[in-house]
């Protein structure tokens, strides 16, 4: 049976979301792939059971449940894993810790990667571009205006909150790519340059700029931007999408660069923002031509917080939402 026509196909009453530790963590069952993540746990199966051990923690899963195994990080597995999984017609994918692809088992025969990777080649994808360019504003000025809350004070310039809700309403009546692109960069640096000005002047933050990072700000948005994409590149091979077909734009992982883009104002921008109001002492970061360097423990710190706010069934669920939207059973729409 495709994937697409098997959105949901297990549900166990409790265990949903199950966090085995602070280190591993199976996926919400709604979800037809399954995620071990970090380190040390032990994986086994027979032919009814998949067995994730962690330290003192034994949980259990129907095999018929696991679709797609995504084994993330350093674990133990037992070659019964991979024998069973491939009889039941699943897929066993492997990841470094930092969510980067090593490779992926698959039956002998299954052709089901093949058939969605047509499935993105062929879909016209116009609407699901004008909606992930609406959602990604909308996610930006909800983030705007709930700092302006929160400091009690205006960040807008004159105009400029005008002009991004016009732009937000005209979206959906642009017929190009290019048109879209374009006015998706225009208010996202417009954006960037507002939310500077809710950060001390003295950390030197104006923008969003490409590498090397020459202030601890975008230096914090980068890590946060990576711990979001990693998240979503695995479950993008999970689902049996490629990657590097995107929407708005096309090439290596262009998908991923497309899906994260209207969740980084709820899952990374509200944490790093607010970690810079905190302040970063002029000893903890060092700002060179090649790049800035953070102190371990400001790293360490943020790390913490992201992994709160980076919501792994929001992810989960958007990439489900595009898939059956390629083929062609739903339209597509992005909760942030």
């Amino acid at each position: 049976m495709c994937l697409i026509d098997e959105i949901i196909p297990y549900q166990r009453p409790s265990d949903r979301g199950l966090s085995l530790s602070g280190n591993v963590h199976m996926a919400n069952d709604l979800f037809p792939w399954q995620v071990v993540s970090g380190f040390g746990s032990h994986i086994r199966a027979t032919t009814t059971t998949l067995t994730i051990q962690y330290r003192g923690t034994i949980r259990e899963y129907p095999l018929s449940s696991v679709r797609h195994l995504l084994i993330v990080g350093g674990h133990s597995v037992h070659t019964s894993v991979i024998n069973h999984l491939m009889r039941e017609g699943a897929c066993v994918s492997f990841f470094d810790a930092d969510g980067t692809p090593m490779g992926t088992l698959r039956p002998f025969g299954f052709r089901e990667d093949t058939a969605i990777r047509m499935l993105q080649q062929d879909v016209p994808v116009h609407s699901a571009a004008v909606e992930l360019v609406k959602a990604s504003l909308r996610s930006r000025l909800i983030m705007v205006q709930k700092t302006e809350e929160l400091l009690e004070m205006p960040l807008f310039y004159e105009g400029e909150q005008d002009f991004l809700h016009s732009a937000c309403d005209e979206v959906e009546f642009l017929i190009k790519m290019d048109e879209l692109r374009r006015i998706h960069r225009l208010t996202s640096d417009m954006y960037y340059e507002i939310m500077a000005r809710s950060v001390p002047r003295d950390l030197g933050f104006k923008r969003r700029t490409g590498r090397p990072h020459r202030d601890p700000v975008n230096t914090m948005l980068s890590l946060g931007y990576a711990l979001l994409f990693g998240t979503t590149l695995v479950s993008l091979v999970g689902a049996h999408l490629d990657p590097d077909i995107g929407v708005l734009r096309q090439g290596e992982r262009s998908l991923v660069i497309d899906l994260i883009d209207p969740l980084k104002a709820v899952m990374v921008d509200r944490v790093v923002f607010a970690r810079a109001r905190e302040g970063i002492p002029s000893e903890s970061f060092e700002c060179a031509d090649t790049r800035c360097h953070l102190a371990d423990r400001i790293t360490k710190d943020l790390v913490r917080r992201l992994r709160e706010t980076i919501n792994k069934q929001m992810i989960d669920t958007n990439i489900l939402r595009y898939l059956r939207f390629i083929g062609k059973k739903e339209d597509f729409y992005i909760t942030y």
